[in-house]
Parts: C-alpha cells; sequence; structure tokens
C-alpha cells in the first residue's frame, strides 16, 4: 500500500468509520441490508484500530530511517495507551521509553519500560532487554543494588545477542569491583570476554577495563 494512503487510513479512521457507518445505514433503508452491513462492518473495524492499534503501525519506518522526531510525533497521537491492545501498548511504551533514555529523561524512560514489561512482552529476548535496560538506567541513577537485581535478572530471562550478553557481564562486574567483591568481578569480566562481542564500544569498555582487572590480586 502507498505510504501516503496509509498514513491517510491511519490518521483519518475515526472520520472514515462515520462515513462508512453513514452508508452502511443509507444502504440498509434505500436499498438492503444484506449489502449494508458490509460499510458497518468496515466502520467496526476502523474503530476497533484506532483504539487498539493506534499509529503504532507507521512508527517502525521512522524508527529504522532514524527519524525520531518524527516517531515522537506520532507516539504522541496515542491519547489513550492504556487501551491498546496488550501486545501492541508494550511495543508503544518500550519505544516511548527508548526515546526518554535518548533524552537522558531517566525517571520517565525507567516508568515506561517498567510498563511495558507489566504489559507483557512477547518478543523472544526483549524481555531481557528490557531488563538490561533498567538496569543501565538504575546504575546511572546511582541504584546500584536495584540496578545489579535487573541485570542478573535480564541474563536469566536471555539476551538477544552477544554485545547485550557482554554489556550486562560488564555493568555486574562495575557493580561487584565497587562492593570490592574482586573474585566474582573477574568472574563477570571474563563472562563478558567470552561474550565475544563485536560492538566498537563494547569492545573498547572490555580493553579499557582489562588493564584494571590484570592489577587485581587473585
Amino acid at each position: 500500500m502507498n505510504i501516503g494512503l496509509r498514513r491517510f487510513l491511519v490518521f483519518n479512521r475515526l472520520p472514515i468509520a462515520i462515513v462508512l457507518f453513514a452508508l452502511g445505514l443509507l444502504l440498509g433503508f434505500k436499498v438492503t441490508w444484506w449489502v449494508a452491513w458490509i460499510p458497518m462492518l468496515l466502520a467496526i473495524l476502523m474503530i476497533v484500530a484506532h483504539y487498539l492499534i493506534g499509529p503504532m503501525t507507521l512508527i517502525q519506518g521512522h524508527v529504522e530511517s532514524g527519524d525520531i522526531d518524527g516517531a515522537r510525533v506520532l507516539l504522541d497521537r496515542v491519547k489513550k495507551p492504556d487501551w491498546l491492545y496488550k501486545p501492541v501498548r508494550s511495543s508503544y511504551y518500550m519505544l516511548r521509553g527508548n526515546l526518554s533514555t535518548m533524552t537522558e529523561d531517566l525517571d520517565q524512560a525507567e516508568s515506561d519500560i517498567k510498563k511495558s514489561l507489566e504489559a507483557g512482552i512477547t518478543e523472544k529476548g526483549y524481555e531481557g532487554s528490557a531488563l538490561l535496560q533498567l538496569g543501565a538506567i538504575a546504575m546511572k541513577k546511582g541504584n546500584m543494588n536495584e540496578a545489579y537485581q535487573h541485570l542478573q535478572t535480564a541474563l536469566k530471562k536471555g539476551l538477544p545477542d552477544a554485545d547485550s550478553k557482554a554489556m550486562a557481564h560488564l555493568q555486574i562486574c562495575q557493580i561487584l569491583l565497587q562492593r570490592r567483591s574482586y573474585k566474582a568481578a573477574k568472574m563477570a569480566f571474563a563472562q563478558a570476554k567470552n561474550a565475544k562481542s563485536t560492538n566498537d564500544q563494547v569492545v573498547a569498555q572490555i580493553k579499557e577495563l582489562q588493564q584494571y582487572m590484570s592489577r587485581i590480586p587473585g
């Protein structure tokens, strides 16, 4: 479907539903109710899609193209997020949490990611990724005990790739170093290296931390 037509349909579901419903009534009274049910059914589907899906089908394209402002505008069009269908609601809060993380609005990001988890994340590995983000946010806020719990749970739930696993183990290592649990920190660091991340930032962190870890006795 043409993207322009798709956007028009998504943005105008309710007016289109009203027109279709009126057309259905007109056909029912003027022609036959055997035909009238078709536009009326389409009207009901339009209304259901408006409240249960919203503009979420359009947002992915903006995210993939790096148009963060466009994605944020679409998110702001959702006036009743709690009315969204659960998997859609989960995606909505996760995306909003990611955008808040990018702007360092950590409290909002934390709140939204928790709401995403409460809605129920169905995609494999996404729950672990959400918990990894909560762990990173807790570390930035200085809540190390909470961060440690989130990171450990993220690893238990499963993370989708080597980069995420390495990052989780690195952050756990940093927390353990602050606690002076050097033996456990070395084990976490070894697991971070064994994850074999290819992300340049993660690899750089491992190399930087390697110099410090090599000076720790035991």
